[in-house]
């Protein structure tokens, strides 16, 4: 498979986005990327597939800028590019919600270290921050699921579980990270105790876990649709959501 694939974010002003987007897309149209890069006054956050020494040039020029040389990867391999287009826009925000520096920090908790308290069984509150139709294609076993149509929902769907008895510490989640930077901060702010953020999400827990105490696969918005504990290409699990997929990629 020689197609690498990394996704980060990263939370961090940016005061000229519009001149870094100008740069960002010669590059990437140079070295014949694919894939979106998200940049707004609080930061980036970009899904890019190409071979891998067009992708590490990217990696190099990111590493070379302060204001990202500490980003992290998520790493994985194809046999084919799974994007159509090379998009690089500027947005009134990378993804929806609060920025984080306006909302109380949530500690990280490690891939490793949520291993260690499920193998232990200890009690936890397990909570799904993905949209429903990421969750059906697989999810952490018993994890609560708030049946979001879009993260927006997040506060107000949360707001409804306290009233609920939760087990031990809240464990929040998602696909790589970047909505628990701010779904986790949004529950310590609505009065929740004891709230963790899964460092890296479910990629990177993959990465270092594989798929101890999870079930399914991981749905990406990209042409793999899902990607297995191996981080290898597994589709979509039934021709309605390959359907409800292509759907989506297009609109």
């Amino acid at each position: 498979m020689s197609i690498l694939n990394i996704a980060a974010y990263k939370f961090v002003p940016l005061c000229a986005p519009a001149a870094l987007r100008d740069e960002l897309r010669l590059l990437c149209h140079a070295r014949e990327l694919r894939g979106t890069i998200l940049l707004s006054a609080e930061g980036i956050n970009l899904f890019i597939a190409g071979v891998p020494d067009a992708v590490e040039a990217l990696i190099a020029r990111f590493k070379g800028d302060s204001r990202f040389s500490d980003m992290t990867y998520k790493r994985s391999f194809s046999r084919t590019v799974p994007f159509k287009r090379m998009l690089v826009k500027v947005k009134r925000e990378i993804i929806a919600g609060k920025h984080p520096g306006e909302l109380p920090p949530a500690p990280r908790l490690s891939a490793h270290q949520l291993k260690r308290w499920l193998d232990e069984g200890r009690p936890l509150t397990l909570l799904d921050t993905r949209n429903a139709f990421e969750v059906e294609v697989g999810t952490f076993r018993g994890a609560r699921d708030l049946a979001l149509g879009n993260f927006r929902e997040f506060a107000e769907k949360t707001s409804q579980l306290r009233t609920q008895a939760l087990a031990g510490p809240i464990v929040t989640f998602c696909t790589g990270g970047i909505r628990c930077e701010k779904a986790a901060p949004m529950l310590l702010a609505q009065g929740f105790r004891d709230v963790y953020q899964l460092d890296g999400g479910i990629l990177e827990y993959f990465q270092q876990c594989g798929g101890a105490h999870y079930d399914g696969n991981c749905f990406v918005f990209d042409e793999r649709a899902a990607l297995t504990p191996q981080l290898e290409e597994a589709g979509a699990a039934t021709p309605a959501l390959a359907a409800q997929h292509r759907e989506r990629l297009n609109g």
